[in-house]
């Protein structure tokens, strides 16, 4: 904490930075979470030792601490690619809603026969999803040749 000028939390555990934290951290250090909602960082802490807290702009409280140090805390600790952006972009959401269309449609088509329990979406749907994705965007992929395929089976040839 005393060396670091910006903390961003990423464990999905609660209090990962505290109150023995904040009082060795730097003038003007900034803490964001994105990981587990607003627990990561003991904000109540937080707000307990500062002197002062004011927002220097959207998005940004300041915490001022009784020497005078100043720690700046982003989108309240929530999740800052959530809180703090504008979401995820088309080009990725698209993506999540087909697997999730086609998965629907896979329920419908074989759900009365699958167990009650938790799968994974099944590789045939996030290949067409990708395969979809690719010719989108132009993209083709190649396929191996024979002899690559041989090769990559065998334990002969290589170091």
């Amino acid at each position: 904490a005393k060396i670091g000028d910006i903390f961003c939390t990423v464990t999905g555990n609660m209090n990962v930075l505290r109150e023995e934290h904040f009082k060795l951290m730097k003038d003007g250090a900034i803490l964001c979470n994105a990981g587990h909602f607003n627990v990561e960082i003991d904000i109540p802490a937080l707000e307990k030792m500062a002197v002062s807290k004011r927002k220097v702009r959207e998005l940004v409280d300041e915490y001022e601490m009784p020497d005078g140090r100043r720690i700046y805390l982003l989108a309240e600790g929530r999740l800052i690619n959530l809180a703090a952006a504008e979401g995820h972009p088309a080009s990725v959401m698209d993506m999540s809603f087909a697997n999730q269309a086609l998965s629907v449609e896979y329920l419908v088509k074989e759900g009365y026969g699958l167990e009650k329990k938790v799968y994974s979406v099944p590789e045939e749907i996030d290949r067409e999803v990708a395969s979809l994705k690719l010719k989108s965007l132009g993209i083709e992929i190649d396929e191996l040749t024979p002899e690559q395929k041989k090769y990559l089976s065998s334990w002969e040839e290589g170091t």
